[in-house]
């Protein structure tokens, strides 16, 4: 059975090429996408993934307000019955120039699992993705 990942674009930024081009690597490598596309709420991201039986939510910000639009994520996801749902984020998820390593460490206590900077390849991703389900 193909192991489903929900993937999209969070609050209010629109950056749908990117996320298109994430759902295509993740189907080529045999993955059940489910696609919510941009301007996604958490609740969107959950929503599909409850109806999925998702493995994964992975969760997409370029506009530098990830952060903000991320807080609270987890909790949601445990209130939902999703919490051992692995969650992902990517992309340029806080405003400014800030140190990877900070921004990584606040995200992890937010309850991601994975978190990537600007300008990480799909591809790294993927590796993670096959390690973190077992394949």
């Amino acid at each position: 059975m193909l192991k489903t990942i929900v993937i999209g674009v969070i609050g209010a930024d629109v950056h749908a090429v990117g996320n298109k081009i994430i759902e295509y690597t993740l189907v080529n490598s045999g993955y059940n996408v489910v696609n919510i596309g941009v301007l996604s709420s958490q609740e969107d991201f959950i929503n599909a993934a409850i109806e999925t039986d998702a493995d994964l939510i992975m969760v997409s910000s370029l506009y530098g307000h990830g952060e903000i639009d991320c807080r609270g994520m987890r909790e949601k996801c445990i209130e939902s019955g999703i919490e051992d749902i692995l969650l992902y984020v990517g992309g340029n998820i806080v405003v400014g120039k800030q140190d990877f390593d900070e921004v990584k460490e606040r995200f992890n206590e937010m309850g991601f699992n994975r978190v990537y900077p600007p300008g990480t390849s799909i591809d790294e991703a993927l590796e993670d993705i096959k390690e973190d389900l077992g394949e």
